[in-house]
């Protein structure tokens, strides 16, 4: 059985090598909310490729990819970097956001973008954008907490 966690429990850091596998196996998380009637290992195998794509362009002061760990163990991520809206301005931008399914609800994501928006703001950054399929309606009710 899970334990109770308080946020304080869980340690965000750069990500380095030692984390690539428990990264990547968390992979599949991103496909919550895609429609039944697509190809489901077409969509794994996308979200993957987004995820090490992360990792391979991953720099610490420009596209930082960042792990959340509880008692030794990555338990979440969030790829960081930018993006240049439609309208011309350059915004930092959250690519990919996951957080293992047993720690889901207990803070870890919040600490993550939490990190996330320091990031940004140190870089100079006004605005941080993330988006998510409307069909995830888990993520997008923890949002509105």
């Amino acid at each position: 059985m899970l334990q109770s966690m308080h946020r304080d429990d869980v340690e965000i850091r750069t990500a380095d090598e030692r984390d690539r596998d428990a990264v990547v196996a968390m992979a599949k998380r991103l496909t919550t909310g895609v429609a039944a009637w697509r190809d489901e290992a077409a969509a794994e195998k996308a979200v993957r490729s987004w995820v090490t794509d992360s990792l391979d362009a991953a720099h610490p002061e420009t596209r930082p990819v960042l792990v959340a760990v509880v008692d030794q163990a990555v338990v979440g991520f969030v790829t960081t970097g930018t993006r240049a809206h439609w309208a011309g301005d350059v915004d930092a931008y959250v690519g990919e956001l996951v957080v293992v399914e047993q720690r889901a609800g207990h803070g870890v994501g919040r600490k993550l973008m939490e990190a996330a928006e320091s990031w940004a703001r140190q870089s100079g950054f006004q605005r941080l954008t993330i988006e998510t399929g409307a069909a995830n309606t888990a993520a997008r009710n923890r949002c509105h907490r």
